[in-house]
């Protein structure tokens, strides 16, 4: 039985090989391994000895891969690929001071940014990246270690997860926007005033129907009002006084508490649901990475 060894002069020769005809260029693979040009042709050269195979065609001032070539590299960028991700992976057990946190927009704005001072003071050798995203990101092909995310784990399989806060809704307006107009006493009132609505593209998210329906009104009175695909910016509407939104607790109660937000009635709709913090279930953590799951998972329920 060949042996790779036997095969292939050695494993340098197939990095040089990769970048070669990736580049299509001998010229730009020894720019970017940081070797000679002769050294590169004569890898390239020892490699196709071994195999007994022409990789690439020379041409003038170019190289370009042959059919047999363009299979091979095909193979090789992907067994070089899973290498890098791997010892990069097991290199940031150790030595990664950098975490990268995937989460949504309206977490990163309304939960992590005003906590990021406490962040860079109880944890100040990290070096923490909040990757935002309109849809939930696959970990494991991305790289990255931690997220946040919403609903039921069981959905999750191939990740471990904390709950970090449970789903908990209730109306809220800007602190200017009762002004000139009768607060609502009740759920029914609520129907009377500009209701902005979330259009989740993505994510499934609550609606006013839901909210509604909790308290037994049909949703077939609820009024369209205006209809909003980012919840950052119905935020932004609610502040600038444009009407009523539905306010996720762990995401606007600071901003309730300041008096920045106020909230509406005393109906809670409670999904049940809760916010995560997720990890791959079957990829080592950086000891700084997992330092950010447990400050995120301490960190006081507003």
């Amino acid at each position: 039985m060949e042996t790779l060894r036997s095969l292939v002069p050695s494993i340098n020769s197939l990095v040089v090989f990769e970048a070669a005809g990736r580049l299509s260029s001998f010229t730009a693979a020894s720019r970017e391994l940081g070797m000679t040009q002769a050294a590169v042709s004569y890898a390239i050269a020892r490699l196709e000895e071994h195999l007994g195979a022409t990789l690439f065609l020379r041409e003038y001032r170019r190289v370009r891969l042959t059919e047999a070539g363009e299979r091979f590299h095909a193979d090789v960028s992907i067994g070089l690929s899973h290498i890098h991700r791997s010892a990069r992976d097991l290199r940031a057990v150790t030595t990664g001071s950098h975490v990268t946190l995937s989460c949504s927009t309206a977490f990163a704005s309304f939960w992590m940014v005003p906590r990021m001072a406490q962040f860079r003071e109880e944890l100040p050798h990290i070096d923490l990246r909040i990757q935002t995203s309109d849809h939930d990101l696959d970990l494991l092909g991305e790289g990255i270690p931690l997220a946040v995310r919403g609903g039921d784990p069981n959905h999750w399989p191939n990740y471990l997860s904390e709950p970090l806060a449970p789903e908990e809704i209730y109306p809220v307006c800007g602190a200017g926007y009762l002004a000139g107009r009768s607060a609502p006493m009740t759920e029914a009132d609520l129907l009377l005033h500009q209701l902005i609505h979330l259009e989740e593209p993505y994510r499934t998210a609550a609606t006013w129907a839901d909210w509604f329906s909790a308290v037994g009104i049909d949703r077939r009175r609820i009024p369209k009002g205006l209809q909003i695909n980012d919840y950052v910016l119905v935020i932004q509407s609610v502040l600038a006084g444009q009407g009523v939104a539905l306010g996720w607790r762990h995401l606007v109660g600071g901003l309730v508490d300041s008096g920045v937000l106020v909230r509406l009635t005393n109906h809670v709709l409670t999904t049940g649901l809760q916010f995560h913090v997720i990890w791959p279930r079957d990829i080592s953590m950086s000891q700084c990475a997992q330092q950010v799951r447990e400050w995120l998972l301490a960190q006081p329920r507003v």
